[in-house]
């Protein structure tokens, strides 16, 4: 079999021409760039083992395992994660919550930020490659997680303090707080989608918003006079946040869109003294 043959044959079994693509590259020990080099061999014999190994990941992605799971890594704000079926797969969505967070602290000198529910470490990863000078301290309840995560910042050489905790249990006072925290309702049709990744970093009671709920109940105590408390939310739950927002004091409140322009973070800032 030819690797133009084997890329036929994922067509065959629905995958995007794309992540057959990356899967053989995989397979064959090359990076995920280098798609233009299959083109200029694509009559080249694929050996057994290859084929044998390039067949049964494709047969795991047209079940539904994500892409990212299988080659073991994905890009997150220019950086090279790795990441397994332990923690979320990154989305391309929680950068515009990066992006926004990094508008926030400004010029703030060393600033003090914490990433809740850190998960592949993704965003305090992120922040922290773009403020090298920052203290950036992330927390998750999962021990998994966190040592993907640890390995992240290791693999990087980027000095994000981890730990364990749930939300913002024996946190100080930073002048951000940010987070992707679980927002998807119990009942949601699209559960089953996501069946590959884990349900605890997804779910958040009946209406999606339980945590959500805990983290603005909460952030107030932790923030300095004027920090910002940033979350990301479901396509539609922008007004609820908003709400549980000024409920809770914070002022500013306001959401950011991605690049589809869907509202997807809101945040809200704690009042400065005097």
């Amino acid at each position: 079999m030819t690797l133009a043959q084997a890329l036929a044959s994922a067509a065959r079994l629905g995958l995007a021409r794309l992540d057959a693509q990356l899967l053989l590259l995989h397979v064959l020990g090359r990076s995920g760039s280098e798609r233009g080099w299959l083109l200029a061999h694509d009559d080249d014999a694929l050996a057994p083992a290859h084929e044998a190994a390039f067949a049964a990941l494709c047969r795991r992605r047209a079940a539904g395992e994500p892409l990212a799971y299988l080659v073991g890594s994905k890009e997150f704000f220019g950086l090279p994660l790795q990441v397994d079926a332990r923690v979320l797969v990154p989305r391309p969505d929680t950068e515009t919550l990066v992006e926004w967070a990094l508008e926030r602290l400004g010029k703030i000198p060393q600033p003090r930020v914490i990433d809740l529910g850190t998960g592949s470490g993704a965003i305090a990863l992120a922040i922290q490659s773009a403020r090298p000078e920052a203290h950036v301290e992330a927390v998750d309840r999962s021990e998994d997680a966190l040592a993907v995560a640890c390995d992240n910042a290791q693999r990087l050489g980027l000095p994000v303090v981890f730990r364990q905790a749930d939300w913002l249990q024996g946190a100080g006072r930073y002048h951000l707080v940010v987070s992707n925290p679980p927002y998807i309702a119990a009942a949601d049709a699209h559960l089953p989608a996501l069946r590959y990744e884990p349900s605890q970093a997804l779910v958040a009671g009946a209406d999606g918003l339980d945590d959500l709920r805990a983290i603005i109940a909460a952030a107030a105590a932790h923030l300095e006079p004027g920090g910002w408390l940033l979350l990301e939310h479901g396509w539609d739950q922008a007004p609820a946040v908003r709400s549980l927002l000024d409920a809770a004091g914070f002022t500013q409140t306001m959401s950011r869109a991605d690049l589809a322009g869907i509202a997807r973070c809101s945040g809200g800032r704690l009042l400065e003294l005097g």
